[in-house]
C-alpha cells in the first residue's frame, strides 16, 4: 500500500514544478525590448543640445585679405599671396598651406545667379583670401592686372585685417592699375609666432606675371 502511494508523491512533484519554456521565452522577449527602447531614449536625450550654444560659431579665420574695384566694372584683377613657406595661392591654386582662396572675382564674368528660379546679378568685384591660422615670417600681397579692357587705370582697394581677439584693419591702401600683365606688391607684413603684425613694408616682389585662366 506505501508504493503507491510514492508513485503519486513523486507524479505530483512533477507536474507541480514543470517549467513553461513558453513563457519563459516571452517573459525574455519583452524584458530586452523594454531594455532596448530605455537604451535608445537615454541615447536621444544625451544628444540633445543646449539652444544657448546654437549661436556660437567658431571663426576660421585669423585675416582677411580683400581686393575692390568699381561695381559693374568688366576687368579683372586677382590676388596673389605667399606665405614665409613660399606657398602661394591665387587664381590657379586656391588652397596653399594655411592660405585660402575664398572668393575668386572675374570682373562682369559669371556675375549672375539664378536663385530660385529667378535671375539675379551680383554688381559687387572682390577678391578674399583667408588665412586661417599664424605662421611666424613675411607674407607678400601682390594685385595682378589680368585683364584690362580701357585705357583709363583702374582704381583698387587693398585692405588687410586682422580677425582675432577683435577685428582690426592693420592695412588698408588704392592703387591704380594700367594695363593687363601689371603685377605690383601692395603690401608685405611680418608675423610673429602668436599672430602679431611687427612690419609692413611695401617693397616689390614679382611672384607671377599673367597666366592662364
Amino acid at each position: 500500500m506505501i508504493l503507491p502511494f510514492i508513485r503519486i508523491t513523486k507524479l505530483s512533484k512533477k507536474i507541480l514544478f514543470h517549467e513553461d519554456a513558453t513563457g519563459d521565452a516571452f517573459t525574455d522577449l519583452l524584458f530586452n525590448a523594454l531594455l532596448g527602447f530605455a537604451f535608445m531614449f537615454f541615447i536621444s536625450f544625451a544628444l540633445i543640445q543646449n539652444p544657448q550654444d546654437g549661436g556660437n560659431i567658431e571663426s576660421k579665420a585669423e585675416f582677411i585679405i580683400s581686393a575692390e574695384w568699381e561695381d559693374h566694372h568688366p576687368d579683372d584683377i586677382d590676388l596673389v599671396v605667399e606665405d614665409p613657406m613660399g606657398n602661394i595661392v591665387y587664381f590657379q591654386k586656391q588652397q596653399a598651406g594655411l592660405m585660402h582662396l575664398d572668393r575668386d572675382d572675374r570682373g562682369t564674368l559669371a556675375d549672375r545667379l539664378v536663385i530660385d528660379g529667378v535671375e539675379v546679378e551680383n554688381p559687387a568685384n572682390q577678391e578674399v583670401v583667408t588665412i586661417r591660422g599664424y605662421m611666424a615670417g613675411e607674407y607678400v600681397v601682390n594685385l595682378l592686372y589680368y585683364k584690362s579692357n580701357f585705357v583709363t587705370p583702374l582704381k583698387v582697394k587693398l585692405k588687410v585685417e586682422k580677425i582675432n581677439p577683435k577685428l582690426e584693419v592693420i592695412f588698408f591702401s588704392d592703387y591704380y592699375l594700367k594695363k593687363t600683365g601689371e603685377e605690383i606688391t601692395a603690401v608685405r607684413f611680418m608675423l610673429d609666432n602668436i599672430g602679431n603684425v611687427i612690419d609692413l613694408n611695401q617693397l616689390q616682389k614679382p611672384i607671377i606675371s599673367g597666366g592662364v585662366k
